[in-house]
């Protein structure tokens, strides 16, 4: 799991900087500031009207292929999420079965005004299917877009979770590559190692898994337990792995193009999109004109 790697992109990319700029504008004791708060609105605008319309180009001039005739390299595939046979991942807080979650922590202060205590997300990849085959999806580093947001409050804390649920219908455009799957050569230590790795990272969950005498530590008998059942879980991956002839992957581009996951269908991306394009356009000029006459 990631914890605090990235600012979202959809803070930018849906205008949210342009918050940000005005709040701190507006609560300087000069009007003097105004005409560098619009002229930063208009260049953050410009970044955003590009970035959107590089989105909508990707999602509009990339068609959708079936996993089985899927080429390889850059492609769009649409299908059914699943965790990956053996994988359980539950959501940080509710503990609901997922293939992908963000979580975010904030706690008000004596002002009353929210202040970011943590937030990350998994990393784990998931299976996505069609009607033809399977992929493995590794979403690291993917822009994410779900529809499955959800935020509550306890006390002076707020939670924001947001997930793709097992059996939603996904939308993915990334790098496609098939590898031999009874030929790859799979490193079983260094797969079980990985997997400790992981666990140890979310403490809360190894100590529920593997504190059998609820000292709130782990021994070194319970360590062991730890370690035999992680050798089952990648046991059973690589069978997994193994009883498939070819393994389909999909990743990061390393070119720089867009990895995006989604339960929503490419129509309503590339209107997302389109609309945002729009909307910045129209901030970049009307900003940047009334920056140019306040400093004129």
């Amino acid at each position: 799991m990631r914890s605090r790697l990235r600012v979202h992109s959809a803070n930018w990319l849906t205008g949210g900087a342009h918050f940000v700029i005005v709040a701190v504008a507006a609560q300087a004791d000069s009007a003097a500031v105004w005409p560098y708060a619009l002229a930063a609105m208009s260049v953050v605008s410009f970044v955003a009207w590009v970035a959107n319309y590089r989105r909508y180009r990707y999602i509009a001039d990339t068609p959708t292929s079936r996993i089985a005739s899927a080429a390889q390299g850059y492609v769009e595939l649409l299908g059914r999420a699943a965790q990956l046979p053996g994988a359980v991942l539950l959501t940080r807080f509710r503990r609901l079965p997922c293939v992908w979650y963000r979580y975010q922590v904030q706690e008000k202060g004596s002002d009353d005004k929210w202040s970011l205590k943590d937030e990350g997300e998994s990393d784990d990849p998931f299976l996505l299917s069609d009607a033809t085959g399977q992929c493995v999806i590794d979403p690291e580093q993917a822009e994410i877009i779900t529809s499955h947001v959800e935020t509550w409050t306890e006390g002076d804390y707020r939670y924001t979770e947001s997930l793709l649920l097992p059996q939603d219908k996904i939308y993915a455009l990334g790098d496609f590559s098939t590898i031999g799957g009874a030929g790859t050569a799979l490193d079983f230590d260094g797969d079980v190692g990985a997997l400790l790795t992981e666990w140890k990272k979310n403490q809360p969950q190894l100590l529920e898994r593997f504190d059998l005498n609820r000292d709130n530590s782990i021994d070194l008998k319970e360590w062991q337990l730890a370690r035999r059942q992680a050798q089952r879980e990648v046991e059973r991956q690589h069978q997994e792995m193994r009883a498939s002839s070819d393994v389909n992957v999909m990743r990061r581009p390393a070119d720089g193009r867009l990895f995006l996951l989604s339960n929503q269908l490419p129509e309503k991306l590339i209107l997302r999109y389109q609309l945002w394009s729009c909307a910045h356009i129209v901030i970049f000029l009307g900003a940047g004109g009334w920056s140019f006459a306040l400093f004129s």
